[in-house]
């Protein structure tokens, strides 16, 4: 093991003085593992008032609900099910696993060097843990693609971003955006039952995980939006509409590749989008897969305190999407073949 598993990602490099959560070696047993994955989706604060954004007390109450809401599985530990031929060769189909390692990889990167540029102590100890768990999503997908010899393209060695705050803005905007599909997605292919349920279970953490990235995201926009003067604050937006500006053309690079009319190995769009129509025998109408998406991102922000800032953009267009999709049947694009990746 260990193809894809390791590399030279030292976050205490990168952020000094955070110090990465501790890690049992051992296996928990499962009310321990229960407690863990329940103390992850749930957290209100016990401050009194509304959370402002800008305040001490907005930036301290965004902190702690990352801090308390971490959830301390072990990738080494995960469980990877024996899979039926079946459903290994369905696995190795999915045209996602180049991408997702990837977009990991990067991710973590360019978290931990924006974290090493804030000064405020809370902020950049939330952001470097934020960076510490996508190197552990990165870990997760690649123990996966061992224990299933799933095959991946070589990839060049991640390198640091010049641009910090623009790297971290895409990063944050593109986990906003490929959440929410992804949750969606995901519930798609627990409903299927095309993939073994223990396989679902192994990845749950993740999911859940990817809606505190974001929630913690939103949060430290409205923070940082607060604390820029009338011309920092114009240059951050015309960045911000750039941010959205470059991930809608990615996105559309991606829909080329993925129709055989770009670049395959595209790697720098998540992968999240990628298999929509092989976790399902039947592939869901363009209106229910939407529905979906929106009922899944609104229960996984359920549990966290409702006076903290929630990503709002993507959810909004769906919602206007489904205003003006029309009630009849719209198919989402037919599923590809299955076949190697």
């Amino acid at each position: 093991m260990g193809k894809y598993l390791y590399d030279d990602f030292d976050i205490e490099r990168l952020v000094p003085g955070f110090c990465p959560p501790p890690q049992d070696t051992s296996r928990a047993d499962r009310a321990a593992l229960d407690a863990a994955d329940a103390g992850m989706r749930r957290w209100v604060s016990q401050a009194a008032g509304p959370l402002v954004p800008g305040t001490d007390l907005h930036r301290t109450e965004t902190c702690r609900m990352f801090r308390d809401t971490f959830n301390p599985y072990r990738p080494a530990v995960l469980d990877w099910p024996a899979l039926d031929p079946a459903a290994l060769a369905r696995i190795v189909a999915l045209p996602i696993w180049d991408i997702a390692v990837q977009t990991e990889g990067k991710a973590r990167l360019r978290m931990a060097a924006y974290a090493g540029t804030v000064s405020n102590p809370d902020i950049r100890c939330a952001l470097a843990l934020n960076a510490w768990e996508e190197n552990r999503h990165k870990e997760v997908l690649s123990r996966m693609v061992e224990a299933y010899g799933i095959q991946l393209a070589p990839v060049a060695p991640y390198a640091l971003p010049g641009d910090t705050e623009w790297a971290y803005l895409v990063t944050g905007y593109s986990e906003c955006i490929d959440s929410f599909f992804a949750f969606g997605l995901f519930e798609v292919a627990r409903r299927s039952g095309l993939f073994p349920c223990e396989l679902v279970e192994t990845f749950e953490p993740v999911m859940q995980e990817e809606c505190r990235h974001i929630l913690l995201f939103a949060n430290w926009l409205a923070w940082h939006r607060a604390h820029l003067g009338f011309w920092r604050r114009l240059r951050f937006e015309a960045r911000v509409a750039r941010a959205w500006a470059f991930l809608a053309w990615e996105r559309i690079g991606l829909a080329r590749a993925i129709d055989g009319d770009g670049d395959a190995a595209a790697p720098d769009n998540n992968f999240t989008l990628n298999g929509a129509q092989a976790v399902a025998a039947e592939a869901p109408t363009l209106r229910e897969l939407l529905a979906l998406c929106l009922q899944e991102n609104e229960r996984r922000f359920a549990g966290y305190d409702q006076r903290l800032q929630r990503p709002l953009t993507v959810p909004r267009m769906v919602r206007l999407a489904l205003r003006l999709l029309p009630r009849g049947k719209t198919s989402a694009p037919a599923r590809r073949a299955e076949g190697p990746n």
